[in-house]
């Protein structure tokens, strides 16, 4: 069980010893966050998109349902 979890956390280190950190980039001031604000500018536009498409089908599909309900 302690071999398991040592060459768990040593795998673990290695992973995150490949990642890309902005903090050791060449770059000075803001420059060196170039990726992370790019990628959190995508995720953000991403999570409008998607909360936009679902309010949107939400809206059509409870004025449908509510449509055929008021039918009698």
């Amino acid at each position: 069980m302690i071999t398991k979890t040592k060459n768990f956390f040593a795998e673990v280190r290695t992973e995150l010893q490949k990642a890309s950190w902005p903090w050791e980039s060449k770059e000075k001031g803001i420059r060196r966050y170039k990726e992370l604000t790019d990628s959190t500018l995508v995720v953000i536009i991403a999570m409008l998109l998607m909360g936009g498409y679902v309010a949107l089908f939400d809206f059509v599909l409870i004025n449908f349902i509510h449509y055929f309900t008021r039918l009698h």
